[in-house]
This record gives C-alpha cells, structure tokens and sequence, in this order.
C-alpha cells in the first residue's frame, strides 16, 4: 500500500514537472512546421520562473475568488494528472479515479476560472466566460460519452481497470474505440483551446476564448494558470494514451516494467505532440458560431462508438 501510495504521488510529481516540457515542444514543433524559428524547448519554464519573480498587479474591486482561482484550478488540474494511470497502473485509490469524476474535476476547475474571469467585470473576461462556458456546455457531453464507450468495453467507470482489460489482459480489436479516439481528439482540442476551436497564441478580441479570461492576471496567478494549461495538456494526453493506446503502460505492482514504461510514455507524448502541432499547422481556426457544430460532430461520433459496441461487439 505504502508503494503504492508513492508511485501515485510520484506520477503527479512526474505530470507537473514534465507538463511545460510537453507545451514547449509542441510549440517547437508548431514553429518548425509554420517555417519560423522556434522557441528553446526549455521556454515555458522560463516564462513561469521570470513570472513567480514579478510583482503581482490586481484591480482594486478584486474580491477574494480572483486571487484564488489561479491556486484552485492547478490544484485541479493536479488532482485529474494524479487520477489518470501515467506510467504505471498503480493506483491506490483507484475507486477515487474515475472517469466521470474526472470530468467533474476538469469542470470545477472550468467554472472558478470562468468566475474569477467574471469578477473584475471587464468586457474582454465576461465575453471569454461566456465563450468558456459554451464550449464546455458542448464538449462535456461529447467527452461523457467516450468515456462510457471505453466503461462498456471494460465494464467499468475507472481507469486503472480500462487500462488494465484494454492493454494487460486480452488482444482484441474494437471498432467502437475508433470512433471513440477521434471524438476525444476533438474534444480536447477544445477543452485545450487549440485550433480550430481557439488560437493559443491570439490575442484579438473577436477570436480569443481562453486568453481573453486571463488578461487580468499577472505575476504567480498568471505562472500558476500558465503551468495549469500546460497540466491540463499533458493529462489529456495522459488520458487519451490510457484509453486509446496504453501498452507500455506498468501493470500493478510490476516495478520491473517502469523504465519501458517512461520510454513509452516519453515516445507518445512526442509524437502526440508532433501531431498536434502538424495538424494546427495546416489548420484554420474556426468561427465562433461553426464550434457547435464541430462539438456536436464529437458528440456524434461519439455516440457511434457506443451505438458499435451494443451492436457489434456484445
């Protein structure tokens, strides 16, 4: 219990600390792609030691949420890295890690940033709230229902034990699962704001979701929201090889297995990186009102797999 209890708190540790490592590469990545010259991949490590560095500025009518917000959302976004099974399936808590908690953590994180968005009452934070929150009124749904295709298969909501039925105990190849992978890569690249549902690095008014929330802060609030888009990028990441592809992920208990491990999961990140960047590279950013109707697509497809699995596979 006690190892286990170790591995878990070393497998956060490991999210937190590789999780800007992910964001530089993919904006390496990006640049090379774009043909512009490319960041260090150290570059989000730095902007967040330069920003713990600075003096914090906040409005004046700032109430007590806008401050802590930034500490509840990366302990949110901790808190879903230490759910899902990174590198070994060791979960002692594993009744805790579930997939629809999950969704419920990524979502408390949502609403308080969206509040504290909200707080100071400027214009550019209430219309990214707005925005915000209509993305995640369609995304959630669409991402429920990949989850539930991937519980059916494995009979049962937690991850350690998809994981485990998926990647450790029989070979099978399941049609569903298909549908179920391209509507989560859908879905989070909303709930990441990356193209083409949001441009990351825009800051014009009529375009912007998630910076348009952030504007206000500055100094630690906007290091610890910074490194929190970057965890939440790296779990879902996380979460898509655990549910899509997840050999090479540890057995429990099969410490043996833990350098392959770390090789494989340093491998798919890469490549997971690569291709998001390749695929934002050749991509348009969405209007506003077209990302219903991409959403509503995720939600679809996901409904298939599930639709396939009753139908085909039981």
């Amino acid at each position: 219990m006690t190892a286990g209890i170790l591995m878990q708190l070393a497998q956060t540790l490991l999210a937190i600390l590789l999780a800007p490592l992910l964001m530089g590469w993919t904006n390496q990545c990006r640049a090379w792609f774009q043909g512009r010259s490319a960041p260090p991949l150290t570059q989000p490590y730095r902007m967040i030691r330069k920003l713990f560095h600075k003096d914090a500025v906040i409005a004046h009518d700032a109430s007590p949420l806008f401050r802590f917000a930034p500490y509840m959302v990366f302990a949110c976004m901790a808190l879903a890295a230490g759910i899902v099974p990174i590198v070994a399936n060791d979960l002692p808590f594993s009744p805790a890690a579930d997939a629809i908690a999950l969704v419920g953590v990524f979502a408390t994180a949502r609403v308080f940033l969206a509040l504290a968005a909200m707080d100071i009452g400027t214009s550019f934070g209430t219309l990214g709230a707005r925005r915000e929150m209509l993305v995640s009124f369609l995304a959630e749904p669409a991402l429920l229902m990949v989850f539930f295709t991937t519980s059916f298969i494995a009979q049962s909501t937690q991850l350690p034990v998809i994981v485990e039925t998926l990647a450790h105990k029989q070979f099978a190849i399941y049609p569903s699962l298909a549908f179920a992978a391209v509507a989560f890569w859908m879905v989070s690249t909303a709930e990441n704001a990356r193209i083409p549902v949001d441009n990351p690095t825009t800051h014009l008014e009529l375009t912007m979701i998630h910076e348009a929330m952030i504007l206000e802060y500055s100094a630690r609030h906007l290091a610890l929201i910074e490194w929190a888009v970057a965890l939440k990028l790296f779990t879902y990441s996380a979460l898509g090889i655990a549910l899509f592809i997840p050999w090479g992920i540890a057995p429990a208990g099969n410490y043996g297995a833990l350098p392959l491990a770390m090789l494989a999961l340093v491998g798919k990140m890469a490549a997971g990186g690569l291709l998001l960047a390749f695929l934002e590279a050749i991509s348009a950013k969405l209007r506003l009102f077209r990302v219903p109707e991409y959403l509503s697509t995720a939600f679809l497809l996901a409904v298939l797999g599930t639709l396939t699995h009753f139908l085909l596979e039981v």
